[in-house]
């Protein structure tokens, strides 16, 4: 297959998915190689790169995906009137931190670093696909373990959770009592 061929095939492909495909995808789909669909992504890449291009090919959770340039941004959701998106509460964002942090982990040990329930936070994270259940744990009555999903890496734009920020090193102070 030509450069040119093979650039509008995968073009073709990831606009058409409007996901993140891996290079495994992208050759079970087109039937070649996953060195041919290496190449073919680094030429389509290149191809992007010119600034008089609208989209640009970005690695996401674990896969590539195309988007627009930044810069078109406020053009785009102009077009789209984006609906109010619901946002997260604060007792479901600390949640899904503690997840991403420390998964795979359980409802009870989430439940110990909170200090309340999370029934129904969880209920909320998962109903928006951001957290599933990734195992039980070996213990007794083998709680369920939970794990974020592709989505929540995709939310975030992340490519994988390596790329989350490190968490900050708190200090634990002693008080000595009067001096």
């Amino acid at each position: 297959m030509h450069s040119e061929s093979l650039t509008a095939l995968l073009e073709a492909l990831l606009f058409a998915a409007g996901r993140p495909l891996t290079t495994k995808e992208l050759a079970n789909a087109t039937g070649l190689s996953l060195e041919d669909i290496e190449m073919g992504l680094e030429e389509f890449r290149h191809t992007l790169a010119d600034p008089k291009r609208g989209l640009v090919l970005r690695e996401v959770a674990g896969g590539v995906q195309l988007f627009t340039r930044p810069e078109f941004a406020p053009y785009v959701r102009r077009l789209l009137q984006p609906v109010e998106r619901v946002r997260l509460s604060q007792a479901a964002l600390e949640t899904l931190a503690i997840i991403a942090y420390r998964q795979p982990i359980t409802r009870q040990e989430i439940e110990a670093v909170r200090g309340v329930r999370v029934d129904q936070v969880l209920f909320t994270l998962e109903e928006r696909g951001l957290i599933a259940e990734v195992g039980r744990k070996d213990a007794p009555g083998r709680p369920v373990l939970y794990g974020t999903t592709p989505a929540f890496l995709r939310s975030l734009g992340l490519s994988s959770l390596n790329d989350l920020p490190p968490l900050p090193v708190v200090r634990a102070t002693h008080d000595t009592g009067p001096a």
